[in-house]
């Protein structure tokens, strides 16, 4: 039987690949047997995660440290992939930074350091890898957004997050116009809360599982392993018709 999601020997660039959202996918994509380029700034714990990767997958990995604000660290890791394998078939923009302060609560600096690494730090990957897939005829980029992409928790807080991932939404949405006939798609998934060392210190304040209930009709976290599907689907070719979208997995979030 035809494999429709195959990704095997794919090569997957994935930036915050150290913990969280990142760490999962990369894990989803070497059970697959695609050839992983971790990206992130902890040397240590990419080095660990490659040694697991190698243990439980045996999958080809290698890692570079990699500061998506710094467009010069970019390029270098890039370079990096290109010497190892020769080209870039799949982008994931998992690194991102999370606050929760008011407008009022909060300094000029840190709303324009989180617009500078959740938005800008998408943005300068994407036209980095972008020129390599542009040069092969091919890619698939999945950015991280947000179910705040679209909604906003009740009672604000997350004014920087939330606009950053607004724009990454959009982003996606131009970069899938400008690269379509590259055949390049470009995708974004919203992700509602899931537990990650970005969520802990939300998850843990008095009333945010009471919020989650609320809010989310099925009343819980995402799970790890539940990105999964979404981001094996839209690094495969059963996806080749999709581009531009923001895919939500959010247990019925944003259909409220």
């Amino acid at each position: 039987m035809k494999n429709y999601f195959d990704i095997k020997d794919k090569v997957a660039v994935i930036t915050g690949a150290s913990s969280g959202l990142g760490w999962q996918i990369a894990q989803a994509y070497a059970s697959q047997g695609a050839k992983l380029a971790l990206f992130a700034r902890r040397e240590e714990r990419l080095q660990e995660n490659i040694a697991e990767i190698e243990k439980e997958f045996g999958t080809e990995a290698i890692y570079a440290v990699c500061d998506v604000g710094n467009y010069d660290s970019i390029t270098e890791a890039v370079a990096k992939v290109m010497d190892a394998y020769g080209r870039i078939d799949i982008l994931v923009n998992a690194a991102g930074m999370g606050n929760n302060k008011m407008v009022t609560d909060q300094s000029n600096e840190e709303w324009e350091r989180h617009i500078h690494i959740d938005l800008s730090g998408v943005y300068y990957m994407c036209k980095a890898v972008g020129e390599v897939m542009i040069e092969q005829e091919y890619g698939k980029i999945i950015n991280i957004g947000s179910i705040h992409s679209r909604v906003i928790f009740p009672g604000g807080g997350i004014s920087a997050y939330s606009s950053a991932k607004g724009g990454v939404m959009n982003l996606t949405k131009n970069l899938a116009v400008e690269w379509a006939k590259y055949n390049i798609t470009v995708n974004a998934i919203g992700p509602a809360v899931f537990e990650t060392e970005l969520t802990v210190d939300s998850i843990e304040m008095d009333g945010f599982m009471d919020l989650i209930k609320a809010y989310c009709p099925a009343g819980r976290l995402g799970k790890p392993g539940e990105l999964d599907g979404i981001a094996i689907y839209l690094a495969s070719d059963a996806s080749s018709f999709c581009t531009g979208q923001l895919i939500c997995i959010d247990g019925g979030w944003t259909a409220i």
